[in-house]
């Protein structure tokens, strides 16, 4: 899969904020370009390794609706970055760019376990990386960054706004009936609205979407055999 490089990766805190303040303006948020029917999707994900200071990031590609496996990649990295709330994208962002560039196969588009504008600058991990993979991308959060929100209702599909600013800046979407609910935004190139259909059409018997699912459990069995080999 081909990559857009838009900047460099060792920068300073001031660096990466402008850089964020200067790629937000080049969002798209929303959905004329999103393929349909939607045949191919892909999730990722990252993990932290602290004893060995290691990202394991993790691509995987399913087709739907059967949400048979296509492909995977993945990859590990030394850490670069620091931790700071807000700039995770450049903690984790170059090992993801380096899985997706072993994929053989283009999505039609990305859900990343993280926040797309529901990020106090309106540019999470999923609105990033889909400025450079150039294709439609969402974020799903476990948890909320920012925004409040009314109660959501216990059926699945059940879904609030999330509102920063008096904006609408994502969804609070139930997923599973009395679960706790996921917390889906644009990342680029896609609608509100068909991100939140792209979700609950990759959800099956679980909280999450499948395709972040199943990279979760990849990048936890990298972490898990780099570490019994340490």
């Amino acid at each position: 899969m081909k990559i857009k490089h838009l900047h460099r990766w060792d920068v300073t805190y001031r660096e990466a904020v402008a850089i964020q303040q200067e790629l937000k303006e080049k969002l798209i948020l929303h959905d004329e370009d999103v393929v349909e029917p939607i045949k191919t999707i892909a999730g990722a994900d990252v993990s932290y390794e602290k004893r060995n200071g290691l990202l394991f990031a993790a691509v995987v590609l399913l087709a739907l609706p059967t949400m048979d496996i296509i492909e995977e990649a993945s990859s590990i990295e030394e850490v670069r970055f620091p931790y700071i709330p807000g700039l995770l994208t450049f903690r984790e962002g170059p090992p993801l760019l380096k899985a997706f560039e072993k994929l053989n196969h283009n999505p039609d588009a990305v859900i990343f376990d993280g926040q797309g504008i529901a990020h106090p600058r309106g540019i999470g991990l999923a609105s990033h990386m889909g400025l450079f993979l150039d294709i439609p991308t969402v974020g799903c959060a476990k948890t909320r960054l920012i925004g409040s929100y009314d109660l959501v209702g216990d059926r699945v599909g059940d879904c609030t706004a999330l509102i920063h600013n008096n904006q609408s800046i994502g969804a609070v979407l139930r997923t599973r009936e009395k679960v706790k609910p996921v917390f889906v935004s644009q990342g680029h190139r896609i609608g509100l609205q068909r991100a939140v259909e792209v979700v609950l059409s990759c959800c099956t018997r679980y909280r999450l979407p499948e395709p972040i699912r199943r990279a979760h459990l990849i990048v936890n069995r990298l972490r898990t055999g780099e570490s019994s080999r340490s």
